[in-house]
């Protein structure tokens, strides 16, 4: 996006730098991730940095007003207990477009309240500043963060204090994740176990896990990367342990914030940043340009679920209307020349929200890039210069 960078960028860009880039990927914690990384790192101008910045605030505006828990508390449906008063993680996902002066805008695609690739973002950050040449202007942590006390917010936020061995990353075999690099990550650095649910055992109300050497070893804090519409699809995964049940257990990103900020959020925030969205069970009748909306599952991930191209007929079919929303389309700009046809970009702002703090605060970002019709890997099959990727943004 910053035309004198990206020339250079390109022009020097080498295929063998970029596979020896992949390959350091692979040999930090001996695993090739099965997502993309694009061969480039996305250059962002200080005029979006400042959009995307105000945007942010925003929107962290009305989360943090006294009414957003009751105003989301319908998307809690089966509350796990021990609810903390603010969300942990909170990621925003902007599309890059242009607004109608023909300048750069975000315009919010989805929010969350859930982790991220926190861990995996500072890798691929250090790893572009290895191989590249990266101007030292140009900085992917915000507010003076450097690297060593990036780390120590996120220590500090997902340990609260505990010793790491009675800290659990908790996911459904883990291992088999598409994020296994972030949560290898979050060992190296932390120490933390990898834990499948289906490890987490129960004694009364107290958590407890068999550690490598046979001991057997208490939970006291949970770091959640579960999504429960894919635990409800596991009826074959033996489990002693249900979200819903009471336990001594604290929450490294409790899970009812997931659905509290999610697509279910997205009606309710009112912005020049925000496109339009409904609640489909709401709507009396639908807008008279309904191709210009896409179809939205509350609590899908990673594009599944969304439909692009809606019809009256479609949304008709629907049974169970309060699970979706229609969002108006935003259009993505190709705004990074690569070495064939321009990328369209998606930046994803990474924020934490600690205890003491008053409000979330943004600390790093993720890029993602495409030439197809959406984000996501299936709409860019056989593409090059797309993928993960991270923004680094003029100071």
């Amino acid at each position: 996006m910053i035309n004198k960078i990206r020339e250079s960028f390109n022009q020097n860009f080498s295929e063998t730098t970029y596979q020896n880039l992949l390959k350091e990927v692979s040999e930090k914690y001996n695993h090739t991730p099965s997502f993309r990384i694009s061969e480039t790192p996305v250059f962002i101008p200080q005029t979006l940095k400042n959009r995307l910045v105000e945007a942010c605030e925003e929107l962290i505006d009305q989360i943090c007003a006294p009414d957003f828990k009751a105003k989301t508390q319908a998307a809690v449906e089966q509350p796990v207990p021990n609810e903390t008063d603010k969300t942990l993680f909170l990621q925003m996902d902007f599309g890059i477009c242009n607004d109608e002066n023909g300048k750069l805008t975000p315009q919010l695609i989805e929010i969350q309240g859930f982790p991220s690739l926190y861990y995996f973002q500072d890798l691929i950050a250090q790893q572009y500043q290895k191989h590249y040449d990266i101007p030292e202007s140009y900085k992917y942590l915000f507010r003076g963060l450097d690297n060593e006390n990036y780390h120590e917010l996120l220590k500090k936020g997902i340990l609260a204090g505990h010793q790491p061995d009675n800290v659990a990353l908790v996911e459904i075999e883990p291992f088999k994740q598409v994020t296994l690099i972030d949560f290898l990550g979050i060992r190296d650095h932390l120490g933390i176990p990898i834990l499948c649910v289906s490890d987490v055992k129960v004694d009364g109300d107290d958590l407890y896990y068999i550690n490598e050497v046979g001991e057997r070893t208490p939970i006291y804090r949970i770091l959640n990367r579960v999504i429960f519409d894919d635990l409800l699809k596991r009826d074959d995964l033996k489990r002693d342990f249900y979200f819903s049940k009471a336990t001594n257990v604290e929450w490294a990103g409790h899970p009812n914030w997931f659905h509290r900020i999610s697509k279910f959020t997205m009606p309710l925030l009112k912005s020049q940043y925000v496109p339009k969205s409904y609640f489909l069970h709401e709507l009396e009748e639908y807008p008279k340009d309904l191709e210009n909306y896409v179809l939205k599952p509350l609590y899908s991930y990673s594009g599944m679920g969304v439909k692009l191209n809606i019809t009256k007929e479609d949304l008709d079919a629907i049974d169970n209307r309060d699970n979706y929303i229609i969002q108006e389309k935003v259009e993505y700009q190709p705004i990074i020349p690569t070495l064939d046809e321009p990328s369209k970009c998606e930046i994803r702002m990474l924020m934490l929200w600690l205890p003491e703090m008053e409000r979330p605060i943004i600390v790093n970002n993720l890029a993602r890039m495409s030439k197809g019709e959406m984000i996501g890997v299936r709409y860019n099959k056989d593409k090059s210069w797309v993928g993960g990727s991270v923004g680094f943004f003029e100071e």
